[in-house]
């Protein structure tokens, strides 16, 4: 194997001293510079941009400001001691002035130092107060009673919680039957009920039309005269006698009737 020509190794040394050296150094946009001399951090907090640095004796180190999102599950307890296993989304972001503080109190690992545990508490904490069936029902009342923990320890540290959202409660087999045989039972009842009424409904519209009826043939037996009567049967006559064509009917094997020609 041949070895690299003396001057190239030159080169290849003198560029990785300059870049060991470089009396700069850039903060990203999103980000945040802490300088440390010898390790020592300092209270002054870099924007983004280009910034000096004495070489070999400081170090520019980036803390992230931009909005991040973690996502966790965990179980918990209910006040009506149900096991719920619970699953939720936080967008939080480091204060630019919290710089310093993330990275010198928690090492620039907000996330496993003190988010993680501070949401998993603050759920637990949280569910306690709640029946299994609360925590569906007043989904939103847990959330914002979450959000309010965590906003009061994570501000502590310059820590900013933009959003937080509960993903999922699941139960227990047993609770998630029971729930289900509850909705069943529910159901089934409505159902009666409306049974009951559209039968009630039923029975007064036939009240109400036996009593139009009865109070109808009241009123024409009210009506009801010996002159009316006598009238009526005038009127049937009348109308016999318009219907005859004079012919008399004709009766198999009788007599001609007898007509008094007087």
């Amino acid at each position: 194997m041949k070895t690299l020509p003396l001057k190239v190794f030159g080169i290849i040394v003198l560029l990785i001293l300059l870049w060991s050296l470089a009396p700069f150094g850039t903060v990203p946009a999103g980000h945040r510079g802490v300088m440390t001399t010898f390790g020592s951090p300092s209270d002054q907090v870099l924007s983004e941009g280009i910034h000096f640095r004495i070489p070999l004796a400081q170090k520019l180190n980036l803390v992230n400001v931009s909005i991040q999102k973690g996502e966790g599950d965990g179980d918990a307890a209910s006040r009506d001691l149900q096991t719920v296993h619970t699953r939720v989304a936080l967008n939080y972001h480091v204060l630019p002035q919290g710089t310093v503080s993330v990275f010198r109190d928690l090492g620039n690992e907000p996330g496993t130092r003190i988010i993680l545990p501070a949401v998993q508490e603050a759920v637990k904490a949280v569910t306690a107060r709640f029946t299994a069936e609360e925590l569906v029902a007043k989904r939103t009342d847990v959330r914002d009673q979450i959000v309010a923990q965590l906003r009061e320890r994570l501000g502590r540290h310059g820590i900013v919680v933009d959003e937080f959202s509960i993903v999922n409660f699941n139960f227990s087999k047993s609770f998630n039957d029971a729930i289900e045989a509850k909705t069943t039972a529910e159901q089934l009842k409505l159902k009666a009920e409306r049974d009951l009424q559209r039968i009630e409904v039923e029975a007064k519209q036939r009240v109400a039309q036996a009593r139009a009826e009865a109070e109808s043939l009241a009123v024409q037996r009210q009506q009801v005269t010996p002159e009316l009567i006598r009238l009526r049967e005038m009127e049937n006559q009348r109308m016999a006698i318009e219907k005859w064509d004079g012919k008399l009917p004709n009766v198999a094997g009788g007599a001609v009737p007898f007509i008094n020609v007087k």
